[in-house]
C-alpha cells in the first residue's frame, strides 16, 4: 500500500511564496523545502504538492525548494521525480517549471 502525503501549499504554508532564504521572507523556498518537502519525501512513498490558491511564487523560491532537494539536500533526482506529484490546475506551466529546476540541479 502506497503512503501518500498531500501538501496544499496555500493552506499548509502560505499563498504568497517569496525568496530563496529566510532573510528574504518568512515564506521562502529553504523553509518550505526543509520543513515540508524533505520530511515528507523521507517518510512517504508519494508526496502530492498542490499549488492551487497560491497567489505568487518566484523562481528563486521554486529553485531553492525543489532544485535544492538535489543540490543542497543531496536527494537522488530519480527518487524525487518518482515520489513528487505536482498539481496546479490554475497554472499548468508551473509543474513544467518545477521539473526543470529538478532536472538542472
Amino acid at each position: 500500500m502506497t503512503k501518500t502525503k498531500k501538501i496544499d501549499v496555500a493552506r499548509d504554508f502560505h499563498d504568497e511564496l517569496i525568496g530563496r532564504f529566510p532573510s528574504d521572507s518568512d515564506y521562502n523556498g529553504q523553509k518550505f523545502r526543509d520543513e515540508f518537502l524533505v520530511p515528507a519525501l523521507k517518510k512517504f512513498d508519494e508526496v502530492m504538492v498542490v499549488f492551487d490558491g497560491v497567489e505568487g511564487y518566484g523562481s528563486s523560491f521554486l529553485d531553492e525548494a525543489f532544485g535544492g532537494l538535489i543540490h543542497t539536500c543531496h536527494l537522488h533526482k530519480d527518487e524525487v521525480k518518482r515520489k513528487l506529484k505536482l498539481v496546479s490546475k490554475e497554472d499548468e506551466s508551473l509543474v513544467e517549471e518545477i521539473v526543470g529546476y529538478i532536472e538542472r540541479a
